[in-house]
């Protein structure tokens, strides 16, 4: 579960030579062991069984609309940034069944779905997604109404961080204040440090759990040397991101800018694909469908994940609220960076850059914003005295 931020934890060294010693404890406990490995020209995450599932050597190149694979010069375990998939993969599964229904005699009985969900360990989780995977809680887990089926995979998940070592070309954490460095919410959170032939984790615990589980493999306490190096490279990697934003009063600009000529410039490019909205760590929105057989015996209820992106996904009767496709990008990116706010108190960016990556036309939220910020129109601004006419920068 999500825990308060800490400056003052311990840190120690793990050798990389005793990783799957921490996976086996894992293991041992009854965990299903998740994380990074090679599949689908990418990074995905899947189930591992040892270290060798890891993406080993492996890095990623990204920029709009581009993601490439390639080999480093070194042995690194976590030497990537992000691929398509995010934790929500196995939080908030694309496709669920609810409950299932069968005929008797006159009537329908209710069967309920019972899951017997294996405890997960995430493996290899960065700060932007803990803030993402922290975003879901509240939605999910800590308001008036809870998601039995996201508390069932959340309750009792362990989280194994790892503080980012280099920042990809669509990254903007640190705009978001997100990253690279993971600050809360992990049960152990480690920096992957290689010096010439020394390859090992500065790692740090965050719950007693945590703890628990570094005790049973082989570990010292950090010195000032190492914990130097591990500060070096999350201070580097903060340096390194590949874009940027403003987040300065970002919901009163969008707020005031609905009717901004932008909005119709990036409709232009966008083909309401909703690869954004697929590969965005927070975007939960979700459909529900009842189907039956050709019987009429049996019935299920099933939840697929959905996108304000689709026609269907607005449509009322009548027709479809946002239409355009002007309506649907301004309703998404609004939504982001702007009335989530107003819903959740936070926003719902997370500065990974995936939408930006994954966008097959590169269309970037951080160029969106910037180009409403400076193209502002003319705004009128009521004074004691009158009307009077402010022009902002463009």
């Amino acid at each position: 579960m999500i825990e308060p931020p800490s400056e003052n934890r311990d840190q120690f060294v793990l050798e990389q030579d005793h990783f799957q010693k921490l996976l086996d404890a894992l293991i041992q406990k009854g965990y299903r062991i998740v994380g990074p490995t090679v599949g689908e020209g990418a990074i995905v995450y899947n189930e591992l069984n040892s270290i060798a599932d890891l993406p080993v050597g492996w890095t990623d190149e990204q920029d709009g609309g581009t993601y490439r694979l390639k080999k480093r010069d070194d042995q690194a375990l976590f030497g990537y940034v992000a691929g398509p998939h995010s934790w929500k993969k196995f939080l908030l599964p694309s496709v669920l069944r609810l409950w299932q229904a069968k005929r008797v005699g006159n009537s329908f009985q209710i069967i309920a779905e019972n899951e017997n969900t294996r405890k997960f360990a995430f493996i290899g989780v960065r700060s932007c997604d803990m803030h993402a995977i922290a975003i879901q809680d509240k939605v999910f887990m800590n308001g008036q109404y809870v998601d039995p089926h996201y508390q069932s995979r959340r309750t009792d998940a362990f989280i194994l961080a790892v503080n980012c070592g280099k920042a990809g070309g669509t990254c903007f954490c640190v705009s978001m204040n997100t990253g690279p460095k993971a600050t809360f919410g992990f049960d152990l959170a480690m920096t992957e440090i290689l010096e010439g032939d020394r390859h090992y984790f500065v790692i740090e615990t965050g719950t007693e759990l945590g703890a628990e589980i570094l005790h049973a493999v082989p570990y010292r306490k950090a010195n000032e040397e190492e914990i130097s190096s591990a500060d070096s490279v999350i201070k580097k990697t903060a340096g390194q991101m590949g874009r940027s934003m403003d987040t300065r009063d970002i919901k009163d600009l969008l707020y005031r800018n609905y009717e901004h000529p932008r909005w119709d410039t990036v409709a232009e490019r966008c083909l309401t694909c909703a690869n954004c909205t697929l590969v965005c760590p927070t975007c939960f929105c979700t459909t529900v469908e009842d189907v039956t057989d050709l019987t009429g015996e049996h019935a299920e209820r099933w939840r697929k994940l959905d996108s304000c992106f689709t026609m269907d996904f607005s449509y009322i009767h009548g027709g479809s609220v946002r239409s355009s496709t002007k309506a649907r990008y301004r309703q998404w990116m609004t939504h982001k960076i702007a009335t989530w706010i107003d819903q959740f108190g936070t926003s719902g960016c997370v500065g990974c850059g995936r939408c930006i990556t994954w966008c097959p036309v590169a269309i970037d939220i951080t160029e969106e914003a910037r180009a409403i910020r400076e193209n502002e129109p003319i705004l009128k601004r009521e004074t004691t005295e009158g009307t009077e006419k402010k022009t902002l920068p463009s």
